[in-house]
């Protein structure tokens, strides 16, 4: 099956790139790990300053790659030139941080020397999505290749040309050929990349579906992996929530990239005082937004990424209602070219209802009232999803000791749940396990490996 570039918002094809076969595959990844073993003996320091080199070219090409994001998943231009630049500020920490982070670390054993040596594990394969082309890739690969690993990655079959450009971007920053590899591999085959002796540890983010077929597979061939999946975020608004702060943050978390994040807010849970101002608040600044071209400054959301996408989107939202939601805003696909959704919120959203166990990836907000601050908790934590989720409050103290009790990878007091390369990032539950990003991140894909050196007494 080829890859296939095509313009969301104008249905544009731009051409396809054929897929590779088995023989192809298997010949690319032994280049791949003979790539890797000559840089795992490349120093630590200099590893770091060919990724400063990469963050420094992912900067000079900043408009020219956003524009690739656009063209093949729909991002409105400043959402992609900020994912761009948030790629080279990640080789930046990596590059001046990470080196601590690799350091070896001694311990005190008396009689002898003993310290812990991070070492590379090989090569990485990353299944990616499509919905940051750059830094999904990015957040697996410049933390592995800084710790010596190769990364090879699958990308999603709709932005082959970001996918391609990733690879360029490698060479040019002077990083060796095949350290960072592009594989234009179907699904079928990537069973035969995670069994190859040359793939050492394997990482998927994407869907519940996805990342328990690529575990099951390391499982059967004992290689290590790491899953990023969905999410199903709590944006939990207690009565003294500063209203207009809450409002103003929930509409960026919801709607940004058009709603297709698995960090995004999708469930907004209102304790009983303030639900009525706030949906109220929330609809008329839903209602703004402006869907249209994404190159068009003034547009505030562009389209879905593919048909596919909006239809299962829409056929959620239909089913929402037909079991009792109310939509009070949008709940259709938009008219016209593209696969444009309206900016739908919905309210009246119960654990009965079908959509409560379910991720909804796309512009629609579910609107869930709690009777009281308890059952917002009991109501965050009901789900099979545990990737982020946030809290608002004048109390900052109470908000914190409510998010400690939310059950996530991670809880945010009175901002929005984000990635940041300070900070370790991944899920619980159905959204995975795991870390990317920070020290723990940068360990994942390394051989905790001890060291023990007797240097007097008796043997």
């Amino acid at each position: 099956m080829p890859f296939l570039s095509r313009n969301p918002a104008t249905e544009e094809s731009y051409g396809e790139f054929p897929s590779t076969d088995k023989t192809t595959l298997l010949a690319t990844l032994g280049r791949v790990q003979e790539a890797q073993k000559s840089w795992r003996e490349v120093p630590l320091a200099e590893r770091a300053a060919a990724l400063l080199r990469l963050g420094s070219a992912l900067l000079a090409k900043r408009d020219e790659l956003a524009r690739l994001i656009t063209e093949e998943m729909g991002k409105v231009q400043r959402e992609a030139r900020a994912e761009i630049e948030k790629c080279a500020r990640l080789c930046e920490y990596c590059a001046t941080e990470g080196i601590a982070h690799l350091a070896p670390e001694p311990a005190p054993i008396t009689g002898s020397r003993a310290y812990v040596s991070y070492q590379p594990l090989g090569v990485v394969l990353g299944i990616m999505p499509w919905n940051f082309p750059f830094w999904q890739v990015l957040r697996f690969a410049v933390p592995a290749l800084l710790a010596g690993n190769a990364a090879a990655y699958k990308h999603a079959p709709n932005v082959p040309r970001c996918a391609l450009a990733l690879e360029s971007l490698a060479l040019e920053a002077g990083l060796p050929p095949r350290l960072l590899a592009n594989l234009f591999i179907d699904d079928a085959l990537v069973a035969e990349a995670i069994a190859s002796p040359y793939v050492h540890a394997v990482t998927v983010t994407g869907s519940e579906r996805a990342g328990r077929a690529v575990a099951a597979l390391a499982g059967v061939h004992l290689k290590k992996c790491i899953l990023e999946l969905g999410g199903s975020d709590p944006f939990v608004v207690l009565a003294d929530a500063d209203l207009e702060w809450t409002v103003r943050q929930a509409v960026k978390s919801r709607y940004m990239n058009c709603g297709q994040a698995c960090i995004a807010a999708k469930r907004f849970i209102l304790t009983p005082e303030i639900a009525d101002a706030f949906v109220q608040q929330f609809v008329e600044q839903v209602a703004t937004l402006k869907t249209g071209d994404p190159f068009d400054p003034s547009t505030s959301m562009g389209p879905l990424a593919r048909r596919d996408l909006r239809e299962h989107l829409d056929l959620q939202v239909r089913t929402a209602l037909s079991g009792g939601a109310q939509a009070l805003l949008g709940g259709h696909p938009e008219v016209g070219p593209g696969w444009f959704y309206a900016p739908t919120v919905l309210d009246g959203i119960t654990p009965a209802s079908p959509v409560w166990q379910q991720e909804l990836f796309g512009p629609v907000a579910l609107i869930v009232r709690a009777h009281s601050e308890q059952e917002a908790l009991t109501l965050a934590n009901d789900t099979p999803y545990g990737l982020g989720s946030s809290v608002w409050s004048r109390d900052v103290a109470r908000a914190e000791q409510f998010a400690a009790r939310i059950e996530a990878g991670c809880s945010y007091v009175n901002s929005l749940v984000k990635s940041d390369p300070r900070l370790p990032f991944g899920g619980v539950k159905n959204s995975g396990f795991g870390r990317e990003l920070s020290a723990h991140g940068i360990r994942e894909f390394t051989n905790v490996k001890t060291l023990w050196i007797r240097e007097s007494g008796n043997a």
